[in-house]
């Protein structure tokens, strides 16, 4: 049984997806993590189509990967245009690849409507741009575009097209759903009549917008593909494309048919969230495998069951993709969410305690008023050792006022906030300016914080969101406040409900100021 190769196609595919551009430098940078994670062949871009992909082939070749091949993305040659005069066949062939990809046309429609020359001179530059590439580069593979839509309309010239890629003596031929409109059975039939005339090996290259983009190259590898292209996340053009992080998983640890070593698959979330981050995007939360909610458990009976035989609701391990299982807390809650969470904070909790009955009523107290805490976890954790007496006592706010100021009417509002804290027997009245008046709230809490506490000026507020619930009060409805800090070590989230949002923001940040306070405090007790 062959081993299947994993062929990535992020940094040139994945980029054509809204919202997404990386610079030179992150593509380097997800190349080299990409080879770590043991993925075969790194598409970086076409060479052909602007300066920047250029500048990554150049930049490559300045560093030692382990084991993946780089790729270069390109097309046939131009009807009419010999291959070796062909600007986009000599500039892939400057670029110095490992690997050559090209595509070419496999739908009669296309080769009519797109190329507007005859079927027969389209076969003609499909083999003598790939014979000439095998000249000149050591390993080819043959994207045929369309394939899918082409064979539905036309078998016979479908299967034409592939033909006369195989009599170039390709690596691979590989079958792109490239509307993304074809579904499992109907890859599983079309692939097992291609096998009975083309003797290359076959690869998969499915787009997602039939939503069946990591199934069909699946089933494509079922019925015999052996090359899978993807991209990490799904990231691609319209709906994406196969996503990587499924897919690599599913044919490890599912059909077993491993592409990645244990090890490797470890670092997968690592990845996704790595690709994320560079490219400036939230991550998918409720991501199959890697996401934050793909093992977040939060019925009381499902948590209760997990705690016992993980199994009864997980479908694989979580840690062997590098993820977690993870116990929300809610007005759902039993017991069993409880004591788990306690369990993950370090928190001694006996299921016996009233204490722990009194943390559950509390909880649901508190949603029924609009608290959330399943993206607030150290909000959670701090309302624990609050019940316990557990909780640290590091300062007091005495008071503050905030005071939002607009001069004249094309000018800026100005935001002034004015804060007392009592930390030990000192009170330290301060005051701050800022971008509004939650901004001018913070600051003027660190500034009277960081003389007690320096660790403070390490912590950051990564991200901010009020969400209004629906009470059908207008302007005086209840708001939500959700934060995210963090510093050098973590992140954390902390939440706070008002119908004030000023109010709100500041529970949110004090609990955030105390979390980090904790967390420091715990990490010098250990050293």
């Amino acid at each position: 049984m062959s081993q299947i190769r994993l062929y990535d196609t992020t940094l040139r595919d994945g980029t054509q997806a809204e919202d997404i551009s990386f610079l030179v430098a992150d593509k380097v940078r997800i190349a080299e993590m990409l080879d770590d994670l043991g993925i075969h062949y790194i598409e970086g871009g076409w060479p052909g189509s602007n300066p920047k992909d250029i500048a990554f082939f150049k930049e490559i070749r300045n560093i030692s990967l382990k084991q993946a091949k780089i790729a270069a993305f390109g097309s046939t040659r131009r009807a009419r245009v010999k291959p070796e005069d062909d600007d986009n066949i000599r500039t892939l062939i400057q670029a110095e690849p490992d690997t050559i990809t090209i595509f070419g046309k496999s739908w009669d429609f296309h080769v009519r409507e797109a190329l507007r020359i005859s079927l027969e001179q389209n076969l003609e530059l499909i083999n003598d741009s790939l014979v000439y590439l095998k000249q000149h580069v050591g390993e080819v593979i043959y994207d045929a575009e369309h394939f899918f839509d082409g064979y539905k309309a036309n078998p016979a010239y479908a299967l034409q097209t592939l033909k006369a890629a195989a009599d170039a003596d390709v690596d691979c031929i590989v079958l792109c759903d490239t509307n993304g409109g074809s579904l499992p059975f109907e890859i599983a039939d079309i692939i097992d009549d291609v096998r009975k005339h083309i003797s290359t090996p076959l690869g998969i290259h499915a787009h997602n917008d039939s939503e069946c983009a990591v199934a069909n190259s699946l089933t494509a590898v079922e019925h015999g593909a052996v090359h899978v292209q993807g991209t990490i996340n799904g990231f691609g053009e319209r709906c994406g494309n196969a996503n990587l992080c499924s897919i690599a998983p599913a044919l490890t640890l599912k059909m077993n048919r491993p592409c990645m070593t244990e090890d490797q698959l470890r670092q997968l979330r690592i990845a996704s969230r790595t690709v994320y981050e560079l490219a400036n995007l939230v991550p998918n939360k409720h991501q199959p495998y890697v996401g934050n909610s793909a093992f977040a458990h939060k019925g009381g009976v499902h948590v209760s069951a997990i705690q016992r035989h993980p199994e009864t609701y997980e479908h694989i391990r979580p840690e062997k993709v590098g993820n977690l299982t993870r116990v929300l807390v809610s007005d759902l809650s039993g017991r069993s969410n409880i004591l788990a969470k306690a369990e993950q904070f370090n928190i001694d909790l006996d299921s016996k305690d009233p204490v722990t009955q009194e943390i559950l009523e509390t909880i649901k107290n508190l949603e029924n008023q609009g608290f959330q805490f399943e993206g607030a976890e150290a909000s959670f954790e701090l309302m624990m050792r609050r019940a316990l007496g557990t909780l640290r006592h590091f300062f007091s706010v005495l008071g503050f006022r905030v005071i939002d100021t607009k001069r004249h009417g094309d000018d800026n509002p100005l935001s002034e906030a004015t804060i007392q804290v009592k930390v030990g027997g000192k009170i330290e009245h301060t005051a701050a300016e800022g971008r509004g008046p939650v901004n001018a709230l913070d600051h003027a809490l660190r500034k009277a914080l960081e003389k007690f506490y320096p660790q403070l000026k390490q912590m950051k507020l990564l991200d901010y969101k009020v969400r209004v619930l629906p009470a059908g009060r207008g302007t005086a409805s209840i708001t939500r406040v959700l934060i995210e800090s963090g510093d050098k070590n973590s992140r954390w989230g902390t939440v706070g409900v008002s119908d004030n949002i000023i109010d709100a923001s500041y529970q949110a940040l004090i609990d955030a100021i105390q979390y980090k306070l904790v967390q420091d405090y715990a990490a010098d007790k250990k050293e």
